[in-house]
Formats: structure tokens, sequence, C-alpha cells
């Protein structure tokens, strides 16, 4: 009863000092508000940024490599050689078939290449569609997702028809009346014939998904994609039971042997995985956390200041009602908890409309619909909870120290 007691009264004190001084307590609260809005945000932004790379990057299976020129970030050493890997070579189909032919661990192996075009039938046209040539095997690498139709045949693959699976935005932009399926349209300037169409996914701040992609066989895309030139990989899918340092050590020796590498010559090809790309990602919204820590940690230090000038004001306010209850019988731990708790109110008042503005943030990015989704994890709140708690603590202890401490006598005179 004497703690519940020691919390009703020390909220109401706490609440008097808010409602009594309202624009001195919102200045003293300021700095822990803007402190806890900026690690707060910070770590909203980070977790958001992850969620939706993480939802982008969902279509990539785990067991999967890519061979490319370049790697997906920092290699051994730590240095990115980015001048050296423009001058090598993009993978070609051919390299795809040569290595499909050594490899024993893979499940699949796949060739992907892209470019951006125009895509057209009749007056619709698409200006800067997504043209994508794939090889037979890619779908066993890549998660697709068809909405209406099928997805291009082995046959067509092998013979490099003209064939096309489409994205959603091209379907509604090329066929407004919804009749994509087995009619004709033009990707620069070569006709081919929508056999499908992808499931609608929707505009990411990081990726379209396949909405504006124009997927066609490999050895027909050829025709109008120069693979020298646009970016391509080569997709190696690990077999059931292989671990993906056997799979990528086996890939790394026999595209040597593809590619003709001397053995004391560097790799002229990288192999990515999707471990390699999350690690790094990683560190950088671990960066980002620790700048936000950097930042918010001033303000939130000189809130802690301002809270306790607040508390030293509120003792000498209350220097005779504080001689009162000691002459009464009050211990000093009765005083010293009674002001440390209305430090730490003060402080989650602070850290609660820190966390109101948020809200209304997020709730004002997501109705913009950007094509970046905001949102905050429940552990970021209790997060900014603890901060507010420990907050209150180092703020109050020194004015609940000199208030404990006081003689009623000279306490009730004063």
């Amino acid at each position: 009863m004497l703690y519940l007691r020691l919390l009703k009264e020390s909220f109401l004190f706490a609440w008097q000092a808010i409602v009594t001084n309202k624009l001195r307590t919102f200045l003293s609260l300021l700095g822990v508000m803007v402190g806890i809005f900026v690690i707060t945000c910070v770590f909203t932004l980070v977790d958001s940024m992850e969620d939706n790379l993480k939802s982008t990057f969902s279509i990539i299976n785990d067991d999967v490599l890519f061979v490319q020129i370049m790697p997906w970030g920092p290699e051994a050493d730590g240095e990115y050689k980015w001048w050296e890997y423009f001058q090598r070579l993009q993978p070609t189909i051919r390299d795809k078939d040569a290595l499909e032919e050594r490899m024993v661990n893979a499940a699949a192996v796949a060739f992907q290449t892209g470019t951006m075009g125009r895509a057209e039938r009749g007056s619709n046209t698409m200006e800067s569609a997504q043209i994508a040539g794939v090889s037979k095997d890619y779908e066993k690498c890549i998660t697709i997702n068809i909405d209406q139709g099928r997805y291009i045949t082995d046959i067509e693959f092998q013979g490099g028809r003209p064939v096309a699976v489409i994205g959603a935005d091209v379907a509604d932009m090329l066929f407004p009346n919804g009749n994509a399926i087995g009619n004709d349209m033009k990707v620069k300037g070569l006709k081919v014939t929508v056999v499908g169409t992808f499931k609608r996914e929707g505009v990411s701040l990081f990726s379209d998904g396949f909405d504006q992609i124009v997927m066609l066989p490999a050895k027909f895309s050829n025709r109008i994609i120069n693979v020298r030139n646009a970016d391509a990989s080569i997709l190696v899918k690990a077999g059931e039971g292989v671990s993906m340092d056997m799979l990528k050590d086996e890939v790394i020796q026999n595209f040597r042997s593809v590619r003709k590498v001397r053995p004391k010559e560097d790799n002229d090809f990288a192999v990515n995985q999707m471990d390699s790309l999350t690690a790094f990602l990683d560190s950088i919204f671990a960066s980002l956390e620790i700048g936000g820590w950097f930042i918010g940690g001033f303000a939130i230090l000189v809130g802690c200041f301002s809270i306790a000038n607040i508390m030293f004001v509120s003792v000498r306010e209350r220097t005779r009602i504080i001689g009162i209850q000691k002459a009464l019988g009050s211990k000093n731990a009765f005083i010293l908890g009674q002001f440390l708790f209305e430090s730490i109110a003060l402080c989650v008042f602070g850290a609660l409309m820190a966390l109101g503005l948020i809200w209304i943030v997020i709730l004002i990015v997501n109705l913009a619909d950007i094509g970046f989704t905001l949102g905050m994890h429940f552990n970021r709140f209790f997060i900014a909870m603890v901060i507010a708690v420990v907050s209150g603590l180092i703020a109050g202890i020194a004015p609940a120290v000199k208030a404990a401490r006081m003689d009623p006598v000279e306490a009730m005179r004063g």
C-alpha cells in the first residue's frame, strides 16, 4: 500500500507540475522528446528500409548463386575495385551452357540479362519497359507468380520463340481491355506473342518487381539485347543437401575453366549470394543506427539537464511540503522515490509525445503512397520507454537526493 501511495502521489505531483507550468514543462521536455524522436525515427527508417529490401529480395531463393562481373559488396581484402570490374566480360548464354555441363552439385543453372526499351501495341506505348532475356530453369531459381496464361515452355526456350510473359503495368498500358493473352505486341520493333502475365507486386522505393517487365526467351532476346553491354548473370541453384560453400567452390573452379583463367590469375568474375548482400546491408543499417544514437544522444543529454533543472525548481517550490512529510515520519527513501518517479514520469510524457509524432509521420508517409512503407517495430517502442526511464533516473537523482537530505525543521521554516 505504501508503494502504491508513493506512485499515486508522485504521479499527481508530476501531473500538477505539467498542468501548472505548461510552457516551462514543455520546454524542459523538448530535449528528451527531440532526442527520442530522432533515435526512434532513425530506427523506424532503418527497419522499414530493411523490411522493404527483404520483401524485394524475397523472390530470390537463398540457395542460389549469381555469377556476375561485379561483387555485391567489398571482397575479402576489403576493397571494391569497380574500375577493374567494369573491364570484365559479361557472362553469356554460351558460358551458362558450358558451366551447366560441368556442374555436379547444381539442381538448376539459368541465364538472365536485361535492358530498357520500348514496348508497344498499336497506339499504346511504354517507353521504359524492363526487357529481360532468361533461359530454361530460370523459374527454379527465382520465384515466378503467373496471374493469367502460362510461363514460357522448354521448347520455346530452346527454339528462341518470339513469346513473352509481361508484367501487370505493361499489360494495363498496352492491353487496357484485358485481352493480353494470345495477342501480339512489339518489343524494340520485334513482334512477340504474349503467353502470360505476372501477378501485380506493387511499386516500392527499391524495385518495381515484375510489374514493368517483358520477359523473353534468352535465345530470342539476343536479337534486341547486346549482352556485352547489358548486365547479365548466371544463376546456379544448389542441389539437395549441397552446402552453399561447396557449391560456390565448384562454381568458381568450373567457371575458371570455362573462362580459361590461368592458375595464377585472379578470377575475372564474381560469385554472389544473398548472405553476402544481407551482411553488407546489415553493416550499412548498423552504421545508420549508430548515427541515430549519436545525434539523438546529444538531444537527450540536453533534455536531461532541462529535466534536472525543472526538478530542482520543483524541490524549491515544495520545500515546506517536504518538511511536513518528514516531520510526519516520511523516510528519506520515500522522498527520494517521490522525486525520482516524478522525473521519470516527465520523461515518459516526453517519450509518449515523441512516439505520437512518429505515428503521425508514419501515417502521412503511408497515406502518401510514395512506394515506401514505414512501420515501427514493437521493440523500438520498448527501447524508447527504456531510454525515457533511464533519462528520468539520471536527471532526477541529484534533485531527489537534495530533497531527501533536507532537515525537516529547516524545510518547514523555508
